[in-house]
């Protein structure tokens, strides 16, 4: 079947900002305050745990370190690859503490139930139609134990970037890319499809003095409202316990930036 142009912008943004795992490492490396809220969570279901969206093991491994087991999925070769170098750096007990596969969340079978799935950092807004959605959600019911959770976070829609004019760039801070190993220019263009409620970003990156060494790194993102990802749980078997909108069991409120949904098979 061959695959619309739209088609391959939506692959091309669901796949290029986890090829290069150090700059993924670098940008996110002062991100700590969901990977305490899930450690905290798999330490008190005690495992096993699933991840979908492990990718190399930013929170995977600190919940292995702390004597949990851990299977991981993830669609993507680079970040894996990344997480077993990871893996081999650390002690015995921990590498077999944590099992990975590379799947689609949508269609991946493990055969097995774990007390506590969790769908980590966005890892949904990469599910583009409510097809995806349905198809994941599926996966999920097959996988969670009885009575076992499904703990899910993901970005409220920033209404500032989804307004933001196409054609004008946001200015970022430079900063020394550590993959290309110089001090870059960041540049990023916001496109957002209220149709298809997708967020487009392209990451530019020039480096100083070298503009012809730039390159853009693509970035798609599908929008959910609170309220529609409420129906979505609903109308897929799910019941919400709760909706936290932060990591440290605040409320969600209009000011939150991200929701953290706790939920059970109905």
């Amino acid at each position: 079947m061959s695959r619309s142009p739209r088609d391959r912008e939506l692959e091309a943004g669901s796949l290029a900002h986890y090829e290069d795992a150090a700059y993924y490492t670098a940008t996110y490396a002062r991100r700590l305050a969901d990977v305490t809220f899930y450690v905290a969570l798999a330490r008190q279901a005690q495992g096993p745990v699933l991840e979908y969206g492990v990718g190399n093991g930013r929170i995977a491994l600190p919940i292995a370190r702390h004597g949990v087991e851990v299977v991981g999925v993830d669609h993507s070769p680079p970040m894996l690859r990344d997480l077993r170098q990871r893996l081999e750096r650390e002690p015995e007990e921990v590498r077999h503490r944590v099992r990975v596969v590379r799947g689609d969340m949508r269609r991946a079978r493990l055969r097995r139930r774990f007390p506590l799935v969790l769908c980590t950092f966005n890892t949904v807004l990469h599910l583009y139609t409510r097809e995806d959605v349905e198809a994941f959600l599926a996966r999920v019911r097959a996988h969670l134990a009885p009575g076992g959770r499904f703990v899910v976070d993901l970005s409220v829609p920033p209404l500032a970037d989804l307004a933001r004019d196409a054609s004008q760039p946001f200015h970022a801070p430079r900063f020394r890319h550590p993959s290309a190993g110089t001090v870059v220019k960041n540049r990023e263009y916001f496109d957002y499809d209220p149709v298809r409620q997708v967020l487009f970003v392209s990451m530019e990156f020039e480096p100083v003095g070298a503009p012809e060494g730039a390159w853009t790194t693509p970035l798609a993102h599908r929008q959910f409202f609170p309220q529609e990802w409420a129906a979505l749980l609903h109308y897929n078997g799910f019941g919400v316990d709760r909706v936290e909108g932060d990591f440290h069991g605040g409320p969600l409120a209009k000011d939150s930036d991200v929701m953290v949904w706790h939920t059970r098979r109905r």
